[in-house]
């Protein structure tokens, strides 16, 4: 995979509730999970869309547990490309501006450009 991305996920397994759930989630992406020897810590690796798909999930799943590994995610992605956003906003039929920019921590005139772009006004 290029450009893969290791990130440190401390204390896991006792931060999350459903944490099964959630690894299988996170290993459906395609993504590397695993604990880091016999610590409490695991290390996610990723690329980018992978961190965005599993960023997308948490949010969908609405586990209220799991909002921390979406934050922590979104602060090692990079920014987002145009197209990465528009598919995004294809997944989510309806999604709103406000949305996308919780979802993407994209800027306020890229999500507007993206929904504008959807409804055809662009």
């Amino acid at each position: 995979m290029p450009d893969l991305k290791p990130v440190t996920l401390p204390s896991f397994l006792r931060r999350t509730m459903k944490a099964y759930a959630l690894k299988a989630h996170i290993r459906s992406t395609g993504s590397d999970l695993q604990r880091i020897g016999r610590s409490r810590n695991w290390q996610l690796k990723a690329n980018r869309q992978q961190l965005l798909e599993i960023i997308d999930i948490i949010h969908q799943e609405d586990e209220q547990t799991w909002l921390w590994l979406a934050k922590l995610l979104k602060s090692h992605s990079e920014d987002i490309t145009h197209d990465e956003l528009l598919a995004i906003a294809r997944r989510k039929p309806g999604i709103t501006v406000n949305e996308l920019l919780t979802r993407t921590d994209c800027t306020l005139a890229q999500a507007r450009t993206v929904i504008d772009e959807l409804e055809g006004l662009d």
